[in-house]
C-alpha cells in the first residue's frame, strides 16, 4: 500500500558520463543474469520481471522462489500482492466514471459521502476526488496508517472517513506533497457509492476482467487458489523467514490486488495504448483525455540532482509518479506491503514499460529500483552504471545505522533501573479519538501494551529513561517497534501517552506520532 521511500533515484551525488555505447535494449540473458545477481546481493527470496515494448510483450520470467519452506520456482503467472500499485487502478475505475458522466473530478467529495469531514471546514467543504488521489491534504505522511498497519484490525470505511478531522494539518491544503494510504480508500468508497457496486467486484468486471487479466484479483479474499500465491518474507534478522500474508483492508482502493507481470503487462499496454486494448485496440478502457488527467501532475515534488537523468521537473498525477528522465517522460509507482514489494515503470517515448514484483522486505525494493533502472537505463542508450552493486552498498550502510541506533536503545533499556516510576501508577485505559482505546496493564510483573482495535499491536513494555518506555510488539513481521512517552500528574500518575517509532528508518505508516492517548479509566 506504501509509496516506498527509496525512490527510484536515491544515488543523487553521482556524477556520470554518457557512455558512447548506445544499447537500445536488453535481452534476456542480460536480465537473468542482473536478476539471479540482484537476489543474491539483496537477500531476496523471489521475484519476476515483465518488459513490454513497442505494443509486444518480450520479456516475462520468474526467479528465485516461492517460499523458503516450499522451496518452489516463481514463475511469470506467481501472483503477488503488487501494494500501492493499486493505487492506478483506483483512479483508472474513477477516469471511467468520468467518461460515463457519473462524476467529475472537481466535484467534491461531500457530494457523495456527507459524512466525510476534514480537519477544518473550508477543507472539508472544498476537499475534492482530485484531491484524494494527490497526496495535498496538508496532513502528515501516511497520517491514519495505523488503521491498516499491522493487518487484522477492526476499523471500517465509517472509521476512516470521520477520521480526518482528529489530525492536526503538517502543511497547507493543496500546499505540499505528503503521501496519503487513507484518502484513497474514501476515493475506494466514492467509486463504490457513484457505480453501486463494492470497489472490488468494479475492479474486477471493468478493468480486470475485459484486460484479461485472467489470473489477477481485487482482493486477497478472491484468490481462488493460494497455491498460485509467493509467500512474503522479511530479511530483518538476516536470514530470510517466511511471514504471514497480509489480509484484506477495508477496501482495496489503496494497496489489495494480487496480479503477476503476466498480468501486469497487459496493464501497461493499455496504458501505454492511451487506454486502448484488443486484438487490433478497438476496444477502449478511459479515454486519452483521461489518460492525459491522470498523466498530468497535480502537486509538484522536488527534483532528482543526478546529472545522469537531467530530470527537469517530478510530481504527483492520479495514481501515478511523474518525471523526465534524459528528456522522455516517466510513468511510475511503487508498492509494499510486508514482505511484498513492487514497481511498474514506463517510458511513454520509447513505448516501453518494466515491471518487478518482489516477495522479501526489505531488500525487494534494491532490487527493484536496480533492476528497473539498469534495463530502463539500456533503452536510454547510458552505461551500464552498476546499480546493483550501488544499491546494495547504500542498503549495507542504512541497515548498519539503524541497527546501531535500534540495538542502542534496547542496550539502555537492558541496563535501566527504574527508581522513579511505578508500573502502577501507569496502569489504565486510554483513548485516542481516531485509533480507540489502548490498555496499559500489567501481566504478571511485567507492563503491557495492548490496542483494542488492532490485535497485532500488543506487547511488553520496558523502561527506557525519564517518563519514556520501550514497546517491542510481539508482531515482528516489520521493523516497527515504539517508545511510549507518559504524561504524569503531580502524584506521579500517568495521564496521557505520546508515541514514536524507534528505528529511525520505522515504515511511515506506522504513525505513532499522531496519536494524543489520553486517559479514561484508571
Amino acid at each position: 500500500m506504501k509509496k516506498i521511500k527509496l525512490h527510484l533515484f536515491v544515488i543523487t551525488t553521482i556524477t556520470a558520463l554518457l557512455s558512447n555505447n548506445v544499447f537500445g535494449q536488453i535481452n534476456p540473458k542480460e536480465v537473468d543474469a542482473l536478476v539471479t545477481n540482484a537476489l543474491g546481493k539483496f537477500n531476496v527470496a523471489g521475484a519476476a520481471v515483465a518488459i513490454v515494448k513497442d505494443g509486444k510483450i518480450i520479456h516475462k520470467k520468474g526467479y528465485g522462489i516461492k517460499s523458503v519452506d516450499s522451496k518452489l520456482l516463481v514463475d511469470e503467472h506467481t501472483n503477488f500482492e503488487i501494494a500501492s500499485n493499486s493505487k492506478a487502478f483506483t483512479t483508472a475505475a474513477l477516469s471511467i466514471l468520468v467518461d460515463e458522466g457519473k462524476i467529475s473530478w472537481t466535484d467534491k467529495v461531500k457530494k457523495y459521502i456527507p459524512e466525510f469531514k476534514m480537519y477544518n471546514d473550508y477543507v472539508t467543504e472544498n476537499f475534492t476526488i482530485e484531491d484524494l488521489l494527490s497526496h495535498r491534504s496538508g496532513l502528515g505522511l501516511g497520517a491514519g496508517d495505523l488503521m491498516m498497519f499491522p493487518d487484522g484490525t477492526d476499523f471500517t470505511i465509517k472509521d476512516v472517513v470521520t477520521s480526518f478531522q482528529h489530525f492536526t494539518p503538517v502543511s497547507g491544503f493543496r500546499a505540499q506533497f505528503d503521501y496519503d494510504n487513507q484518502l484513497y480508500l474514501v476515493a475506494g468508497e466514492v467509486t463504490a457509492r457513484v457505480s453501486k457496486m463494492t470497489w472490488e467486484n468494479f475492479i474486477q468486471k471493468r478493468i480486470l476482467e475485459p484486460l484479461q487479466m485472467k489470473n489477477s484479483f481485487s482482493s486477497i479474499n478472491q484468490l481462488k487458489d493460494i497455491n498460485t500465491m509467493a509467500s512474503p518474507h522479511s530479511s530483518e534478522s538476516g536470514t530470510i523467514k517466511k511471514i504471514p500474508l497480509y489480509g484484506a483492508m477495508v477496501n482495496g482502493a489503496a494497496g489489495g490486488i494480487v496480479s503477476n507481470v503476466d498480468d501486469m503487462s497487459k496493464w501497461m499496454l493499455a496504458q501505454l495504448n492511451k487506454g486502448k486494448y484488443g486484438t487490433n485496440l478497438e476496444k477502449q478502457l478511459f479515454t486519452e483525455e483521461r489518460q492525459s488527467e491522470m498523466w498530468t501532475i497535480h502537486t509538484v515534488e522536488r527534483t532528482n540532482s543526478n546529472p545522469r537523468y537531467n530530470q527537469h521537473f517530478s510530481g504527483y498525477g492520479l495514481g501515478w509518479s511523474l518525471s523526465d528522465i534524459k528528456g522522455n517522460l516517466s510513468v511510475s509507482h511503487t508498492g509494499g506491503l510486508p514482505g511484498m514489494l513492487s514497481i511498474v515503470t514506463m517510458i511513454p517515448d520509447l513505448n516501453l514499460g518494466v515491471v518487478i514484483l518482489t516477495n522479501t522486505e526489505n531488500g525487494g525494493s534494491g532490487l527493484f529500483s536496480s533492476v528497473s533502472q539498469t534495463i530502463i537505463d539500456s533503452y536510454l542508450g547510458l552505461n551500464d552504471f552498476g546499480w546493483v552493486d550501488k544499491y546494495a552498498a547504500h542498503f549495507q550502510a542504512q541497515k548498519k545505522s539503524e541497527d546501531a541506533v535500534t540495538k542502542k536503545v534496547w542496550e539502555t533499556v537492558s541496563k535501566a533501573k527504574n527508581t522513579t516510576l511505578k508500573n502502577e501508577d501507569l496502569i489504565g485505559l486510554y483513548e485516542d479519538k481516531w485509533f480507540g482505546k489502548v490498555e496499559i496493564f500489567l501481566k504478571g510483573n511485567q507492563l503491557w501494551f495492548k490496542s483494542h482495535r488492532s490485535p497485532k499491536l500488543n506487547g511488553p513494555m520496558s523502561f527506557y529513561k525519564a517518563n519514556t518506555f520501550a514497546i517491542k510488539w510481539e508482531y515482528q513481521d516489520m521493523n516497527c517497534d515504539a517508545f511510549a512517552i507518559f504524561n504524569l500528574d503531580e502524584e506521579g500518575k500517568g495521564q496521557s501517552i505520546k508515541m514514536k517509532g524507534i528505528s529511525p528508518e520505522i515504515d511511515f505508516s506506522y504513525d505513532f506520532q499522531d496519536l494524543d492517548l489520553q486517559k479514561v479509566k484508571n
